[in-house]
């Protein structure tokens, strides 16, 4: 209760400020929003209204599930089918339930289409309906970039499960029971449910040395040779009370020097990115210093250096050397370093770790590496 009481607050705080009356969150198919999640404890498929008086309602599909996930959070529950499951028949109702006065701003989520936007005008004729990237959704990701302690007791516990995975399935490679990219894939779902996980974070790419060239291969895994000559690349999370791990190792047999120095720039660049990330560095000048670095050696990164955890597997901040990128790393901050060099003739390699930052610096909580085989 008080871990999503303190949440709630802050983005009550945010509506006063903004002279918000009313906010709507929807997560529902193909209109996912974790913040409802983040906010309440109920995993999907809901409706959040949130008033600027701090009163929250919940109208989930499913209420069996609400009221044992969203039961320790301080909101009313209510059944969207009520509404016939329409967002703007159940933003309306809410409005008369929550008593917002004729006027007031209503803000709808921003992905929201403009046709349907002119629709939710239309329904709430009284009020101003506000439809923008600079809205609720957004503060909130923002907020989840800086973890609580439950937050961050779930990520120690999920990243000694990862941890776990990555000895089990280098042992396993090692002695030949892991032959193949569907071996080392459903070894991982297999194992990370049997330790309490909901699954994984993402769907596993286990790219073997002729498919690992790419950044993500596709398909995410098949039966291709696994760990064979080469380097062959396997990346994963599992997900634990919905947080997301997220890591990358890289297999090498009977490489030869191009492949060697692949791996020696990697790791280098690795260590560099760690030993510039400190509370109060712009997160651009860490992933620039590895762009510069790499391209000493004329190598150049396809990708960003990193990018935040959270219950979803990309979240802020990210660690990317571009313009728009501002975020400033502080502590209790979750997130990636990942740098990764790839050719089309001598295959891949990733180096991927999870990172929390503390006061008194970086503390990598996974162990994923270079493994030479």
């Amino acid at each position: 209760m008080e871990n999503y009481t303190a949440r709630l607050e802050k983005i009550w705080d945010w509506m006063t400020q903004e002279g918000i009356a009313l906010v709507m969150l929807e997560d529902a198919e193909g209109r996912r929003d974790k913040n409802i999640r983040w906010l309440t404890g109920h995993p999907g498929d809901a409706l959040l209204f949130l008033s600027a008086e701090r009163k929250a309602v919940l109208a989930a599909w499913d209420l069996n599930l609400a009221k044992i996930c969203a039961g320790r959070s301080p909101v009313t529950i209510v059944s969207y089918n009520d509404f016939d499951r329409q967002p703007r028949k159940a933003i309306v109702a809410a409005a008369k339930k929550l008593g917002i006065p004729a006027g007031s701003k209503i803000e709808i989520p921003p992905i929201t289409p403009y046709p349907v936007f002119l629709d939710y005008v239309g329904e709430l004729i009284d009020f101003d309906v506000l439809c923008r990237e600079r809205c609720a959704a957004a503060e909130l990701m923002k907020l989840r970039a800086v973890k609580d302690d439950y937050e961050i007791a779930v990520y120690r516990r999920a990243a000694a499960i990862t941890n776990e995975l990555i000895d089990l399935i280098e042992k396993n490679v090692r002695n030949g029971k892991i032959k193949t990219e569907a071996d080392a894939a459903l070894m991982i779902e297999v194992e990370a449910r049997r330790r309490g996980c909901e699954g994984t974070s993402f769907g596993i790419l286990a790219a073997g040395p002729e498919r690992s060239f790419a950044i993500h291969a596709f398909p995410g895994w098949t039966c291709a040779p696994f760990g064979g000559p080469g380097l062959s690349i396997l990346d994963f999370g599992v997900k634990l009370d919905s947080y997301c791990t997220d890591v990358t190792l890289t297999f090498a047999r009977d490489i030869n020097p191009k492949q060697e120095r692949l791996i020696n720039l990697v790791e280098k660049a690795a260590k560099l990115a760690l030993s510039m990330t400190d509370n109060g560095k712009p997160a651009k000048e860490i992933a620039a210093a590895v762009d510069a670095f790499f391209a000493k050696s004329k190598k150049q990164m396809p990708h960003g250096l990193g990018h935040g955890i959270g219950l979803d597997e990309h979240e802020n901040p990210v660690i990317r050397n571009r313009s728009d990128n501002e975020w400033i790393i502080e502590p209790r901050m979750l997130f990636t370093i990942e740098p990764g060099l790839y050719d089309t003739l001598h295959g891949g390699c990733r180096l991927e770790n999870d990172i929390l930052m503390t006061e008194s610096g970086a503390e990598v909580l996974t162990t994923a590496r270079i493994i030479h085989l």
